[in-house]
């Protein structure tokens, strides 16, 4: 018997230890870990420096709220500044409520509630967030959602040109629809959508919880694609496996979120910010990004070399380390077999495969795990 909610389907799997790109289990087996947590642990496992940060904070403060200032959350908040097109950060604890504070702020600053998003998205499991999401799975059971959002089709330039009134508050969307498939956002498209907001007087939020903190070789995902959101949401990554979210935004905003409009008892705490301040350290450096763009590239073409023109394979894209073999046919075998041959990969949806590596993956680790994948879809019988 169990005495937890049976709110994830679990794999028969106990990590025992975790190093870097490994992890080993009760039996003492190792698996190759392109997993990351869901692209938390971007520095991979155990970081060494993160670690130190950690225990080094652990034998000072552990909580004291925010009545109090804590300097570690300014320096953090400076370093998530100085990388993206923010002006002030709101930590919180998690992707849900940094989307949460999103969707608040929004709604705050402009005196309009309507959100727009997009079919396949994913954007958290509260209930502003889940309404948020653009898939029925996520939403069905719970309800009346909220009804201020409007899903239109991602990738869809022509869907845009018919938005129009005066009630939208905000556009919100990823850069690459993780959850959704690991589909890249056109640039006409996203520039469409920058263009858009302009002219709703709306603004433009950005859900970086996956692809932020390094994951496409740059600081933020829509850094790739020349535009400049009001809002960018982080989470995931942020603090290498300690919980930490943050809601970056413009300066203009700032007057939205005054005193006692929006809080987090935890958020922005000591053992957060220190695990954060470490974590950015290392990512943020731009060798340590070109790296994460160069190994991207990499992947995509041993991937490209050992798998197309096998018959399942229709398609593999991504950015940076955020990679997706699409299939033509639902995954869940491919993925079990790949878990047998001790390589840890996830679905993004019903038929792809989506490749999480840490981010500083070698190219050892890279050429390990394409052949466990190769193997895997050679052995595959239907």
């Amino acid at each position: 018997m169990s005495y937890l909610f049976p709110t994830y389907a679990r794999w028969n799997f106990t990590v025992k230890e975790a190093e870097g790109a490994w992890l080993i289990d009760e039996n003492d087996d190792k698996y190759l870990d392109f997993i990351s947590g869901i692209a938390v642990c971007n520095l991979g496992h155990v970081d060494e420096d993160v670690k130190n940060a950690v225990e080094e904070q652990l034998q000072k403060v552990w909580h004291t709220s925010n009545l109090f200032k804590v300097p570690l959350q300014e320096e953090v908040a400076k370093r998530l500044v100085e990388n993206s097109d923010g002006d002030a950060v709101f930590f919180c604890n998690s992707g849900a409520e940094a989307n949460e504070a999103a969707i608040k702020l929004a709604r705050k600053h402009t005196g309009k509630s309507k959100i727009v998003t997009f079919k396949q998205s994913f954007h958290g499991r509260t209930f502003a967030t889940m309404s948020a999401t653009g898939q029925e799975k996520i939403q069905i059971g719970f309800g009346p959602l909220l009804q201020t959002f409007e899903y239109l089709p991602y990738n869809d330039t022509a869907a845009l040109e018919q938005l129009e009134g005066e009630e939208v508050a905000a556009i919100m969307l990823e850069v690459v629809q993780g959850e959704g498939g690991v589909i890249p956002a056109h640039k006409d498209f996203l520039q469409k959508v920058a263009e858009t907001c302009k002219k709703l007087n709306a603004l433009l939020i950005i859900d970086e919880i996956q692809t932020g903190i390094g994951r496409t070789g740059k600081p933020f995902g829509y850094q790739h694609y020349g535009i400049s959101p009001d809002i960018i949401t982080s989470a995931k990554g942020l603090g290498n496996g300690i919980p930490v979210g943050a809601m970056i935004g413009k300066k203009e905003l700032i007057e939205s979120f005054q005193p006692g409009s929006h809080g987090s008892t935890f958020g922005g705490n000591f053992i957060a910010m220190a695990s954060a301040n470490a974590t950015l350290k290392k990512i943020m450096d731009p060798s340590f990004l070109q790296a994460v763009e160069e190994k991207g590239k990499s992947l995509v073409q041993k991937l490209e070399d050992a798998l197309y023109g096998h018959e399942l394979v229709k398609e593999i894209r991504g950015k940076g380390l955020l990679i997706g073999i699409e299939c033509s046919e639902q995954v869940t075998d491919l993925i079990n077999t790949a878990r047998e041959n001790k390589l840890l990969v996830l679905p993004a949806g019903p038929n792809v495969i989506r490749l999480l590596p840490p981010l500083n993956v070698t190219e050892e680790e890279m050429d390990t795990a394409v052949a466990i994948l190769k193997e895997t879809f050679s052995t595959y019988k239907k």
